[in-house]
């Protein structure tokens, strides 16, 4: 390995996985390239016949991927993983693999690290725990860093200070594949909300996701109270999100995106999930309830606690792993990890 490694980060059409692979090179601390990439239909092909390829990629994206080649890529999500074992095999060099959850049985033995987050543990990879090269982590890495919070409090300050505290950030996901996201529930989540805003004399600040849609866009709008500074993702202007969750005093979240409550509990204060039952997936409640259990978090309820834990992000402990292993090599004697 050189002595200050190269890093490329490979990119593509999920947000989330790319939130994730970008949270862990910027808490390796070292220079970085990102490599984005498209998908063709090819992509939807078990890993097993893909193999260490670059087979599902286009014509566009395989042009970028050329030598000099890294010394580290880090990757997120099952897509991606042939495109990083393809790398591994073109290299002339040795090339660690980082690998964000678990890319299938098929060639996993090629990646150097893969983060496995602890809710997913009942899947396909159940019986990978006794391997060598996994870390077990909670909840998924991100960008939500301590120099980050500081910057967006810089920025957004000015703006927002103008509201009265506490701050209660809401964070509102939406549908997924697996489950709606009834418009009964936003009312609700709204609702309580406000009622909790009302009590403390305080000031909602609320951010919406790409899955909300305009039908509760409108409800939250039209319901919730004043003082409030409420962003609806993609209608213009740059995202507060962050700074919301930097300048927190209390922070709800909707428990339908593993990556919302991760970010959630990136600060040091209360934190609630909104997740009744029904409304989230099995996977998403063990999630939440690993959040419960080591005092992240807790379920929303009807009032405001005050309690302090420590920031959460995988990424700092997988960057760490990184980095033992680059200097010590697993062998028989390692012992897996768990973030």
């Amino acid at each position: 390995m050189k002595q200050t490694p190269t890093v490329w980060v490979l990119m593509d059409d999920s947000p989330g996985n790319v939130s994730q692979a970008l949270g862990v090179a910027e808490a390796l601390g070292w220079p970085f390239e990102t490599k984005k990439v498209s998908y063709t239909a090819a992509a939807r092909l078990p890993n097993l016949l893909r193999g260490a390829s670059r087979i599902g990629l286009t014509v566009q994206s395989e042009s970028i991927l050329r030598p000099p080649w890294p010394s580290i890529v880090v990757a997120a999500g099952r897509r991606i993983a042939p495109v990083a074992r393809w790398i591994k095999k073109e290299a002339q060099e040795p090339v660690f693999l980082a690998q964000i959850m678990y890319p299938g049985h098929a060639g996993a033995s090629e990646f150097d690290l893969i983060a496995v987050p602890n809710h997913d543990c009942d899947l396909g990879h159940k019986n990978a725990k006794d391997e060598q090269n996994i870390v077990f982590m909670t909840g998924a890495p991100h960008q939500l860093n301590e120099r980050r919070l500081r910057d967006e409090v810089s920025k957004w300050a000015g703006l927002i200070n103008k509201l009265p505290r506490p701050y209660i950030t809401v964070l509102i996901g939406g549908a997924t594949r697996s489950r709606p996201f009834p418009i009964d529930k936003v009312k609700d989540v709204v609702t309580r909300v406000s009622s909790m805003a009302a009590t403390v004399d305080g000031s909602v600040l609320l951010s919406t996701s790409r899955r909300t849609g305009s039908i509760a866009e409108e409800l939250i709008l039209s319901s919730l109270r004043e003082p409030r500074s409420v962003h609806l993702w993609g209608k213009g202007g740059e995202n507060p999100y962050y700074a919301y969750l930097a300048l927190a005093d209390y922070v709800v979240v909707t428990g339908d995106s593993v990556s919302m409550c991760s970010e959630a509990c990136a600060t040091q204060g209360p934190v609630y999930i909104y997740a009744p039952e029904g409304m989230t997936s099995p996977k998403h409640a063990r999630l939440h309830q690993e959040l419960y259990d080591l005092k992240y978090a807790k379920p929303l309820g009807d009032s405001l606690d005050e309690w302090k834990h420590t920031p959460l992000n995988a990424a700092v402990c997988i960057a760490a792993a990184v980095r033992h292993r680059i200097a010590y090599p697993v062998t028989q004697q390692n012992v897996s990890l768990r973030c």
